[in-house]
């Protein structure tokens, strides 16, 4: 589901050249939960929005869903998130003027679905929030905000579902009650998971846990099943 095979990332400073990744090669199967771990500035968040077609990689290739990324254009690569993927960052990027209802929509009525609010109610219905549906963000916790945006995620069934710290700006009770139901979700549909944590028990729940070092995959792991395994994935 997911190839990134020799991935160079570099980015032009005043100060010189910048190597947020330096020859990253990761896998990951169609319905496999790989946790992304490492101190900030490591290469996570770059390494995810590269593979979910948000930012271009100055080398190497990114074959996602069996697409090619690097040879689609912009439009090309909306398309393909269009199709394929959902996100849910730390920061709930929902628009403030639209209800939790448009907000879930929004995106499906851009793909075509005539039953857009209807798919949309129905997401919202999954993630606990069917009281919610004509409320604003600012007239919602930020619990509920971040269901509102895994409930938009997960509303067109995507093959992939990427996850940046979902549970940053919760505290710890909603934040297990997030994490659970992201989860849940991703079980259900079938989505390959890619979620970028610091939290290792939230880790431990993938299937595999790489860790990211410098711009590296410095090792991986399974949990409670192997030792860690050095080198790249």
């Amino acid at each position: 589901m997911i190839n990134l095979d020799d991935l160079h990332l570099k980015l032009t400073t005043d100060g010189g050249d910048v190597n947020i990744l330096r020859g990253i090669n990761f896998h990951a199967e169609a319905g496999e939960r790989v946790s992304v771990v490492g101190p900030s500035g490591s290469g996570k968040t770059s390494m995810m929005m590269i593979a979910a077609g948000l930012e271009r990689a100055t080398s190497g290739t990114v074959t996602v869903a069996g697409s090619d990324l690097g040879d689609l254009d912009e439009d090309g690569l909306a398309l393909f998130r269009r199709r394929n993927v959902g996100i849910v960052f730390q920061s709930f990027h929902l628009v403030r003027t639209m209800t939790a209802l448009e907000n879930v929509a929004i995106p499906l009525e851009f793909a075509g679905r005539a039953d857009a609010f209807e798919a949309a109610a129905q997401s919202l219905t999954s993630v606990g929030l069917a009281h919610r549906l004509t409320h604003y963000p600012g007239q919602l916790s930020g619990g509920e905000q971040q269901r509102v945006a895994m409930a938009r995620a997960f509303a067109g069934i995507p093959k992939l579902l990427f996850a940046d710290e979902p549970t940053g700006n919760l505290d710890s009770e909603t934040g297990e009650y997030v994490i659970d139901l992201l989860f849940e979700l991703s079980q259900k549909s079938g989505t390959t998971l890619l979620l970028i944590t610091h939290d290792p028990a939230i880790a431990s729940r993938c299937d595999r846990i790489v860790h990211l070092l410098n711009g590296q995959i410095d090792h991986t792991e399974t949990p409670a099943e192997s030792p860690p395994q050095t080198g790249s994935e």
